[in-house]
């Protein structure tokens, strides 16, 4: 025997995360105080609004809403005969006037990631903080966090420091990776490792898992140990392991969701099991991976086809959830107008920017031969994906929100907004959007009955809307809608959300959006605050 030290093991979650540590790429530097927001109070009064409950039921105000600490307590209908003061709620402690304004639910991203570390490779990663004032500003209060990517420890962290509103954060959830593929990073070579590793995860604390496919033996057994230990699961059928399972095999053992539409083409297939790649295709080359991908749908079932038709009733009688995430490809229809979006210039971190710019080895930076026909493959990639997604929720189907932001020239906050937009584009009427960002959402993460809709007992996260959003998602993007002021012939922007409330906390949304371009300004400056570097220093 020798008194050599055993071999650390990483915690269960973690792998992803030290791996690239120790390659030199840092986590993403945490958040540890609240520098915003009011809150909660003994009684809050929201007077006189137009409720848009996130059902799918239409507009109904005045309306006063009452909150207590963290919880709804009251919704009074105040029109008519009991509009009277004798007939209202008491004062609160503190009260927002909505007289002419709209209030709905907190929206609910079903599929995010709270930074990107792969930015380090073109400078300083903004800190999360950055990431959740922009979720916050945009009317994010919960967040379904896909793949803690900073490590489960580190996602954790951040989901209690969040629940006891010591930070300025939405709700996490924390789905950790499944370390069974082969171009990310495999420790799971069994079906038994991997029902072990989950084991693990669950006594962790995780909420669910995040899965890039796995070789089918170990994918259907983790699937099961899911269901057994009650982790929920979504997946990216990443091209490397979609031949071998598509998104209908795995929704039948038992997936929650899937994620983006990789997978679904794959189950729409007639005439051939593995997609027409170019005989030169190399999946490490990311101009291939996203240029082919465009061509997928048109490999598939034609619309109103048997074959189509049998594969949406095969996911409806499962119940099975797609987050679609429309948003993180959208630069592939019109490269030049993600490119150019309002907002780029005082919200998009610099290392963001340069990352997004063509290069060699970046994920989703493949623009280098980015081309019209490329484009014009993926506006008929969308117009069938759009068309199966709509349908889908037309005969009953859930579809949920979801952004994926960080990546493609999208950015946090905005890119969500970009979503809602999408959701239309594809067939959803506004109030089906706003049901989706919302009820249908909390359906997914299992919140169901604590968030999603304005209702007496749940969860006080609200948006208090100065314009409808119903009549222009535009609104509620921080740059806010173009509108031409008739009176002055003067161009004006028109942003719509006043206020985003979470956990009964009230988080002023151009306070956030303030914090948010002295820290742009500060990266392009390159003036990086002691305390963001400290903190850097101390979460590695």
């Amino acid at each position: 025997m020798t008194d050599r030290a055993k071999p650390s093991v990483t915690p269960a979650g973690d792998e992803l995360a030290a791996t690239r540590v120790k390659a030199g790429q840092p986590v993403v530097v945490p958040a540890t105080q609240r520098d915003r927001g009011i809150g909660p109070f003994k009684r809050l009064v929201l007077r006189g609004a137009t409720v848009i409950d996130g059902t799918g039921a239409p507009p109904i105000g005045p309306t006063d809403i009452v909150v207590e600490g963290n919880r709804i307590t009251l919704l009074k209908k105040v029109t008519g005969n009991l509009a009277t003061a004798a007939n209202r709620p008491a004062p609160g402690d503190h009260e927002i006037d909505c007289r002419g304004k709209w209030v709905t639910p907190g929206f609910i991203d079903c599929h995010a990631h709270a930074g990107v570390a792969y930015h380090s490779a073109n400078g300083w990663v903004p800190p999360v903080d950055y990431v959740y004032k922009l979720w916050l500003a945009h009317g994010v209060t919960t967040v379904r966090e896909m793949g803690s990517m900073n490590g489960l420890g580190w996602m954790l962290d951040q989901k209690k420091r969040s629940e006891e509103n010591s930070i300025v954060a939405p709700r996490l959830l924390a789905y950790a990776y499944f370390p069974a593929v082969n171009d990310m990073l495999k420790t799971i070579h069994t079906p038994d490792e991997g029902r072990a590793w989950l084991r693990k995860l669950k006594e962790r604390g995780a909420d669910g898992v995040k899965f890039f496919g796995a070789p089918p033996a170990i994918m259907e057994a983790a699937l099961d140990e899911c269901r057994k230990l009650g982790l929920r699961s979504g997946c990216h059928h990443a091209q490397m392991a979609v031949t071998r399972m598509n998104a209908l095999t795995t929704a039948r053992w038992g997936l929650t969701s899937a994620e983006h539409y990789y997978g679904l083409p794959e189950a729409l297939f007639e005439d051939r099991v593995v997609q027409d790649f170019p005989l030169d295709y190399d999946y490490n080359d990311e101009y291939f991976r996203f240029s082919v991908s465009g061509q997928m749908f048109r490999q598939g079932a034609a619309p109103g086809s048997a074959k189509w038709n049998e594969v949406l009733e095969s996911f409806l009688e499962l119940g099975f959830t797609f987050v679609p995430t429309f948003t993180i490809y959208d630069a592939n229809r019109d490269l030049m107008r993600a490119r150019q979006a309002d907002w780029h210039k005082e919200y998009t971190w610099k290392s963001m920017w340069d990352y997004f710019t063509p290069q060699r080895g970046g994920h989703g930076s493949y623009w280098y031969r980015w081309s019209t026909k490329n484009e014009v493959e993926w506006k008929e990639n969308y117009r069938l994906w759009m068309a199966f997604i709509n349908e889908y929720k037309n005969r009953g189907g859930r579809v949920c929100t979801g952004s994926d932001s960080g990546f493609i020239y999208q950015i946090f906050g905005f890119g969500y907004v970009r979503e809602l937009e999408l959701l239309q584009e594809a067939g959803f009427h506004p109030l089906e959007v706003i049901r989706s960002a919302t009820s249908q959402g909390a359906a997914l993460c299992g919140l169901q009955d604590e968030l999603g809709t304005l209702e007496v007992g749940k969860y006080a996260d609200l948006l208090v809307h100065d314009h409808n959003p119903l009549t222009d998602f535009k609104l509620l993007y921080g740059t806010g809608a173009m509108r031409l002021n008739e009176a002055t012939n003067q161009v004006e922007w028109h942003r719509g959300l006043k206020y985003t409330i979470k956990d009964g906390v009230i988080y002023d949304t151009a306070e956030l959006l303030a914090d948010v371009r002295e820290l742009v300004k500060a990266s392009f400056a390159e003036d990086v605050p002691a305390r963001y570097a400290q903190r850097q220093e101390a979460a590695q």
